[in-house]
């Protein structure tokens, strides 16, 4: 009996706004990743974003643990990324807390 071998590309695909997303998922490549390191096992990721495969989620890992230093600098971008979103949604937004108080006092009155 023979077995053929087959180079398979890792199910991982960047969207319209350059996040990378597992399979046809809308499971990014970080909440994946961050799980892992986390110390989650493959089936327990399964679990937690059920639209990924148990397949997919060790093809990911494996490419992840081939290609660390790679994926580790789109994290640190992804995740610089994010601050900055933050920065400017609190110069936009008001603070919360001043509007809670505010209804929480006309409640009680």
């Amino acid at each position: 009996m023979s077995i053929v071998l087959e180079c398979e590309a890792p199910p991982l695909r960047k969207d319209e706004s350059g996040a990378i997303r597992i399979g046809n998922s809308r499971v990014l490549l970080e909440l994946v990743i961050r799980a892992f390191q986390d110390g989650a096992s493959p089936e327990s990721i399964v679990q937690r974003y059920t639209s990924l495969s148990l397949s997919e989620v060790y093809t990911t890992i494996g490419y992840y643990l081939r290609h660390q230093q790679e994926i580790d600098s789109y994290l640190n971008h992804r995740e610089q990324l994010a601050e900055s979103v933050r920065q400017k949604l609190s110069t936009v937004q008001t603070d919360l807390s001043l509007i809670r108080s505010r209804l929480l006092a006309q409640k009680e009155s």
